[in-house]
């Protein structure tokens, strides 16, 4: 008999001192779902390079349909990369750099281990 996964479960193994929490997990996968789309990191270059911008600038210079750049920008507003703040009809998105910057760390600092361990094995 399983019971349902909350948010406030966790998973511990016991043949090792790895812990793992569930809703950690669920935005953790969702957040890097969200970065390694081709799509998504051009929207992200092109408001990085922009500042503040509206849907309209970025589906007219990436060449893309207006639609498909909402889907993409909602995926990164749920996740927190992208931000966005009205503006009398507009909606301006921007950068949340934080949540950009400590993913990179995190990444970086996984990749480094990853390469370090299988390194040794060799």
């Amino acid at each position: 008999m399983s019971k349902e996964t909350t948010t406030n479960d966790y998973y511990k193994m016991t043949k090792t001192k790895v812990t793992f929490q569930s809703d950690q997990l669920s935005y953790s996968s969702e957040l890097m779902r969200a970065l390694a789309h081709p799509l998504r990191l051009k929207i992200i270059e092109f408001i990085d390079r922009q500042g503040s911008v509206n849907v309209n600038k970025i589906y007219h210079a990436l060449n893309i349909e207006q639609s498909i750049t909402s889907q993409h920008l909602k995926i990164m507003r749920l996740v927190g990369v992208v931000k966005s703040e009205r503006q009398g009809k507009f909606v301006l998105y921007s950068l949340d750099y934080g949540i950009l910057n400590r993913t990179a760390i995190a990444v970086s600092k996984f990749v480094a281990a990853e390469t370090a361990y299988y390194s040794k094995a060799s």
